[in-house]
């Protein structure tokens, strides 16, 4: 990561410059063909066929227990310490990038951008340990 007039820039080790987004399921006939879209949960719809990168998917045990109680407070607080806890920022996005066929990324869930989801605590993990990460936008939004 290098910072580039105040904003984060990503490159891989071999100097290639490259973006993570986050997005939802019903958003990508929009996305376009040069992000790779790569599920971060625990299942994906079946009109689904792109990469998963399960380590990253809540757990079932305190995605449940959300369900049940809608305590975003104590999901953040399961998530960062049974999931984010036990893994290393910089290999998360190398394992990432190894699962694209483009330079871009966009990971991939249900919720959209103004409900509570795990992807955007997996995007705020990302930026703060020097990774850029931001919502997918279309171009004219």
């Amino acid at each position: 990561m290098i910072h580039v007039r105040g904003k984060m820039e990503n490159y891989m080790n071999d100097g290639d410059l490259f973006m993570i987004y986050t997005t939802y399921f019903a958003n990508l006939r929009h996305l376009p063909d040069t992000v790779t879209p790569i599920a971060i949960c625990g299942g994906t719809p079946n009109f689904f066929k792109g990469p998963k990168y399960k380590k990253l998917a809540p757990k079932y045990s305190f995605f449940k227990k959300w369900k049940e109680t809608c305590d975003n407070d104590r999901y953040i607080a399961d998530y960062r310490s049974l999931v984010l806890a036990f893994l290393d920022p910089a290999q998360t996005v190398s394992e990432l990038k190894e699962l694209a066929d483009t330079e871009d990324i966009a990971l991939v869930c249900y919720e959209k951008p103004s409900d509570f989801c795990h992807r955007h605590l997996v995007a705020g993990w990302l930026n703060a340990n020097g990774y850029r990460c931001e919502e997918w936008k279309r171009p004219n939004d």
